[in-house]
């Protein structure tokens, strides 16, 4: 099958988290899929067929009992490319767990020999039940992927662990399904933690030395690791992009307060990725008030201080025995000659070599690279998305990590 146009079913459950999969459904046509949606009759109190058939383009698929000559409780998962189940209550991760088929939805899950997708959305105690994590495990274990829920505002005025990951994130996870298919879970109970975005030093209230990283590859690090059954720490400066699901997120500004942060959560973890651009210098005093411009005169020099190196730091301590220390460089000039450089000033156990010009600048959702290993290999990867870049790294670290 060719899985860059494949038919996709969208099965939708009965939280008022449905709302988010019309956004989900949205990004799922506009990528060139087919997509038939297939709403529990739950579902249908909170977002109506009439919307799912206009925004899908087709009837959405509601009953067993409609179009029986066309067989649906079989057709449709046979046919499809993808299942993705957004949201997916407590009640339907408990029925899909068990093999229930009292519905269309249920029936199609049963039926589906593709890669499915669930993207939890209850409530905090719902998640944390044991029947909902036994529930979860077993899904897990024939092969499903289910997404971890995001943190954040849930029903009425709760907070906690339970809420359905951003529609970016649950698309991207789709996609990557479609590309590659279910991953092998070969990071299950490692501990990783990732830097990235783009630290900024403050130089008044308003004003800060930053640099251009996006954030986008420490993302695509921390989701592909994720999927792959670690435990992630994303250590995040300065990014615009929503939280990746079932990652801990930990938010920093500047290069000292990401010190800190990776410092911690290094100290149990299995690897340390340092995809952040973090600022080598930070202007050695702060102005309370706004620098002003003085008539007929120039402004004062910015006198800049070293920040810590974090990089370095890790390779020379490694918090915990075994640990495996990657690194980024971004080159202009001679890149593997100045990255092998680099590799052994920081004494880390792979680095990454990106080339900065055409076709590899900041914001992209494209990389290619060049990883150095401190045994002396280099593993090049072609320019493609950032998740191939990145699950090019975690092979190379799950390899260092299964020598160890």
């Amino acid at each position: 099958m060719n899985r860059a146009d494949a038919e996709v079913v969208l099965g939708v459950g009965g939280g008022i988290a449905a709302y988010k999969a019309c956004e989900l459904l949205r990004r799922l046509t506009e990528s060139g899929h087919t997509v038939t949606v297939v709403p529990t009759a739950s579902a249908l109190r909170f977002v109506g067929e009439p919307t799912w058939s206009a925004l899908s383009g087709r009837p959405a698929a509601t009953e067993v009992w409609e179009s029986v000559h066309e067989v649906p409780h079989v057709t449709i998962g046979r046919r499809a490319g993808l299942v993705v189940v957004a949201p997916a209550t407590a009640d339907l991760l408990a029925r899909a767990a068990h093999g229930l088929a009292d519905d269309l939805l249920t029936n199609t899950l049963l039926t589906a020999r593709c890669p499915v997708l669930f993207a939890p959305a209850m409530h905090t105690e719902m998640w944390e039940h044991p029947a909902t994590r036994d529930n979860v495990a077993t899904l897990r274990s024939r092969g499903c992927v289910v997404l971890e829920p995001a943190v954040g505002r849930l029903t009425g005025a709760d907070t906690g662990k339970g809420r359905l990951p951003d529609p970016e994130e649950i698309f991207r996870a789709c996609r990557r399904l479609l590309a590659r298919g279910v991953l092998p879970a070969d990071l299950e109970g490692r501990h990783v933690v990732v830097s990235a975005g783009g630290t900024r030093e403050p130089l008044d209230p308003v004003r800060f030395l930053g640099n251009r990283s996006s954030g986008k590859q420490g993302w695509a690090l921390a989701r592909t690791a994720a999927a792959r059954g670690a435990r992630v720490t994303l250590v995040a400066a300065h990014a615009e992009l929503p939280d990746p699901a079932g990652v801990d997120v930990v938010r920093v500004g500047t290069a000292v307060e990401l010190h800190r942060a990776v410092g911690a959560a290094a100290a149990d973890a299995d690897a340390v990725v340092m995809a952040a651009a973090v600022a080598d210098f930070r202007p050695a005093s702060y102005a309370t008030g706004k620098i002003k411009k003085q008539d007929g005169r120039d402004p004062e020099p910015v006198s800049l201080v070293r920040n810590p190196d974090v990089l370095a730091g890790l390779g020379a301590e490694r918090p915990r025995p075994g640990q495996v220390v990657v690194g980024f460089a971004a080159e202009t000039d001679d890149p593997l000659e100045n990255g092998r450089k680099k590799l052994a000033r920081k004494r880390c156990d792979l680095l990454v070599v990106n080339e900065v010009g055409e076709r590899r600048t900041f914001g992209s959702e494209e990389n290619e690279a060049v990883v150095l290993g401190a045994d002396g290999s280099e593993t090049p990867v072609p320019y493609g998305p950032k998740e191939d870049l990145a699950d090019t790294v975690w092979d190379l670290v799950r390899d260092r990590l299964a020598g160890a």
